[in-house]
């Protein structure tokens, strides 16, 4: 009984670090995000890191990646700045990849 119980144990503690780092990944990426998004905007470097902490935290108004691709595409269509739905999607694709390596070679 005490094998199962550790093997259950060790899947929880896997699975609550997993979950740690997907959010640190996820986030790491929206800040990502949100600074590209910056640079497409003119903000400078203050307004910038200001803007990406507002991507960052735009992610919590519901679950998945809707609500952020919400924010940054709608204030960069907002300023008239030529995106789609699509660009942002591929980006926010790429810079998750870029994100995940980033966290991974700090840990």
């Amino acid at each position: 009984m005490t094998q199962f119980k550790d093997r259950g144990q060790g899947f929880e503690s896997n699975f609550k670090r997993e979950q740690e780092l997907d959010f640190k990944i996820v986030a790491r990426r929206n800040k990502l995000l949100g600074l590209w998004a910056a640079g497409l905007l003119g903000l400078d470097d203050d307004s910038a890191n200001a803007y990406a902490k507002e991507v960052i935290m735009s992610d919590f108004e519901e679950p998945g990646d809707d609500d952020v691709l919400r924010k940054v595409l709608g204030d960069l269509q907002g300023k008239q700045i030529e995106t789609s739905e699509q660009l942002v999607r591929k980006e926010m694709e790429r810079l998750r990849a870029t994100a995940r390596d980033q966290i991974m070679s700090e840990n």
